[in-house]
């Protein structure tokens, strides 16, 4: 049983309002140290429970939400009024992203005991209190693909060059980049992701390059900008296509000189900073249509990588759903499920359009709606019934489906071994790499 008195029981409350702020005293008085910042803080502090204010206007738009809880590790309370509790589709997402729910105004006996309920969940599941590694933070795969992409970011990483990642949205370009930062000489640094794509215009520069005191309405302090904040390590500019092209312009001067000027300030600042970029879009398409600059690209596309999607790799499926399965099951509280046969069919099968992502959300899918052992096909919303039958189909589309079917069979027992995955299939290795191509299986 924990000690319920432990003296370091620390409670961070975000957006506090004037109802959070009156019942601070009594959290204080009963034990916890309390500690408070705004949504948009870069690095809140460490906390053991979270209490945030939840307001209607940010529920069309919950990124900041989720990725503050989806990185704090530990359990979040949402705080908000009646009225905001009746706006649609708020019940899912607080049932999704958080522990419990608070109505204004407080119940103070009540919150007590949330809060003791929630700071013990957090420690039975060893959250807030140490930071686990996370294999979240892995490239997981065991087919040539991954091997090879693992092979070229340890060569990337050695450098400081400028790379450019590359693929469909879900397929880890992120992961890749924070790769890229670990295994290179700057994983003592910090590193810092910018969606590019998510930041409202008319903010990218401050948010980029910072700015000084008075430099706009509004500009009452000195502002550090994500370049400044990622010296000595990494900066990922995600979906970089989305930049305005006068931003463009910014970018590339950067890259060029090395420098920075914040907005409203006459002085240039050197960064040491290697900058990572990634993009879902074709940019040699996006220069012609005169969307994305050339020579931009030619400076942020020094080195390559190419993340490739879920379907060109189906061998390491049931690998990836292990994972997630067992990563989700700490996060909803039941324990981690294996899948049915007929689960892996309809997994190995689908052309999973949004990647590992789409993967990640449809295991945690069917951790929560799974009543048996084993999680279904129709648990991951991959129902085998919607599957085309033999009876709609040519026979040549029927011989090409089982084709691929046998292909990823066998690829998913032997994936680190070919020359074993064509004897199996009793095909010579050239014709076993034929089959591959034709069925874009890579």
């Amino acid at each position: 049983m924990f000690d319920v008195v432990d003296p370091a029981r620390r409670l961070l409350v975000v957006e506090p309002c004037a109802d959070c702020l009156r019942l601070l005293p009594e959290l204080k008085s009963a034990g916890w140290e309390v500690s408070s910042c705004t949504l948009d803080n870069l690095d809140p502090p460490a906390c053991d429970v979270g209490l945030l204010r939840l307001q209607a206007a940010q529920l069309p738009r919950p990124e900041s939400i989720k990725e503050l809880i989806s990185n704090s590790n530990t359990e979040w309370i949402a705080v908000l009024s009646a009225d905001a509790l009746r706006h649609q589709h708020v019940g899912d997402f607080i049932s999704e992203w958080f522990f419990d729910f608070h109505t204004l105004p407080f119940d103070v006996d009540r919150v007590q005991v949330t809060l003791g309920r929630a700071f013990g969940m957090a420690r039975l599941r060893g959250r807030g209190r140490e930071s686990r590694d996370d294999l979240g933070n892995e490239l997981l795969g065991q087919s040539k693909p991954m091997q090879e992409l693992r092979k070229l970011l340890t060569k990337l990483a050695a450098t400081d060059s400028t790379v450019l990642v590359h693929g469909e949205s879900g397929t880890g370009k992120e992961l890749v980049a924070r790769t890229l930062h670990r295994q290179s000489r700057r994983a003592n640094g910090p590193f810092v992701a910018v969606n590019c794509g998510a930041i409202p215009e008319h903010l990218i520069q401050s948010e980029l390059f910072g700015h000084e005191k008075g430099a706009f309405t509004g500009a009452h302090q000195r502002k550090i900008g994500r370049f400044e904040s990622a010296a000595g390590g990494t900066l990922f500019l995600d979906e970089v296509a989305d930049l305005p092209l006068d931003l463009q312009a910014n970018l590339l001067r950067v890259l060029q000189e090395k420098q920075i000027e914040r907005v409203g300030g006459t002085q240039p600042i050197p960064i040491n900073v290697r900058v990572l970029a990634a993009t879902h879009v074709n940019l040699e398409k996006a220069i012609e249509s005169c969307r994305f600059r050339e020579d931009l690209f030619y400076r942020l596309n020094v080195l390559q990588v190419e993340t490739l999607p879920l379907r060109s790799r189906p061998g390491d499926i049931p690998l990836l759903a292990d994972y997630f399965s067992q990563l989700y099951s700490q996060e909803i509280g039941r324990r981690p499920r294996k899948f049915s046969e007929g689960a892996l069919t309809a997994m190995k099968t689908h052309p999973w359009p949004g990647n590992v992502r789409e993967l990640a959300n449809r295991v945690r899918r069917g951790l929560v709606l799974a009543e048996g052992r084993q999680i279904e096909a129709i648990n991951l919303g991959l129902d085998l019934s919607e599957m085309p039958c033999a009876a709609q189909q040519t026979l040549e589309a029927y011989i090409f489906q089982a084709e691929r079917q046998a292909l990823c069979d066998v690829l998913a027992r032997f994936s680190n071994n070919l020359s074993q995955a064509a004897r199996v299939l009793g095909v010579s290795r050239p014709t076993f790499y034929r089959l591959m191509h034709k069925h874009q299986i890579r």
